[in-house]
């Protein structure tokens, strides 16, 4: 295992490492919407962790900075999650609909070979930074059947690798007519309430789940979302958004080299 710079604080150990690469990871999740368990897990994967040390930390972190990050962008004036409003319904309906796509890949993710789980982590990878790559000038109405599909996808996505979920869901709703920045704001809290589901089910599963990395991903991924909140605010998110979707492309092809070729 490659040193982390550990330290433990009160009998917890935290990897300093892992707060700082968290950090940049959420920090581009919660301002494009998209990009922490879909950089996360393949980096930790290459780094030498296994899938399931991997995604049940990576839930965990989501679920609790997703819920953060989407009251952030609210205080920011990004979105509006006031009761009644038409961002807060689609939150909510992304996340309930959510509920089955998640639990069903979470027990596939349990019982299925670790050889066939990195490699479907590889491919989705791939597959969402070539979706952001293509998607980024199109335009389309909105539609909430568009809407429930992409988040029963997107939670499957997220529970089989504990990523893939924001390029689908804020690709998706830009595609179904969704403001840019509204998007973000609506995906960072409909994210954490879908991790909800992916969490429990790892907790209540007969399997012994390490949770080792989960301090250390929560507190580098709860530093960044006051900065995500305002760069949403400041910043236009095409050059992001390119950037992103050419670093999660070559993640995914770097994760299929290493699993076939090494």
């Amino acid at each position: 295992m490659i040193e982390l710079l550990g330290v433990e604080i009160l009998g917890v150990q935290i990897f300093l490492s892992l707060i700082i690469l968290a950090f940049f990871c959420e920090l581009i999740d919660s301002t494009l919407g998209m990009g922490y368990g879909t950089t996360l897990t393949p980096v930790l994967m290459i780094i030498g962790f296994g899938p399931l040390a991997i995604i049940p930390c990576v839930l965990l972190s989501e679920l609790i900075t997703g819920i953060t990050a989407g009251f952030a962008h609210h205080k920011a004036g990004n979105v509006n999650f006031k009761r009644g409003s038409i961002h807060l319904k689609i939150a909510l309906v992304l996340a309930t609909c959510s509920i089955i796509g998640a639990t069903i890949a979470v027990f596939l993710a349990l019982n299925i070979p670790t050889l066939w789980l990195k490699t479907y982590i590889g491919l989705i990878v791939l597959g969402m930074g070539i979706v952001i790559l293509l998607t980024l000038n199109k335009d389309f109405k909105f539609s909430w059947k568009k809407i429930i599909g992409l988040g029963s996808i997107a939670a499957f996505n997220k529970g089989m690798s504990g990523g893939g979920y924001g390029p689908v869901v804020t690709g998706g709703q830009i595609l179904t007519g969704v403001n840019g920045n509204n998007a973000v704001g609506i995906t960072s809290l409909a994210e954490g309430l879908t991790c909800v589901v992916g969490v429990i089910v790892f907790v209540v599963s007969p399997g012994t789940v390490n949770w080792g990395l989960a301090p250390s991903l929560v507190i580098g991924a709860l530093l960044s979302v006051p900065f995500s909140a305002f760069i949403v605010k400041k910043l236009p998110t095409r050059t992001l958004k390119v950037a992103i979707g050419a670093l999660t492309l070559t993640l995914g092809l770097v994760t299929l080299i290493k699993i076939f070729c090494f």
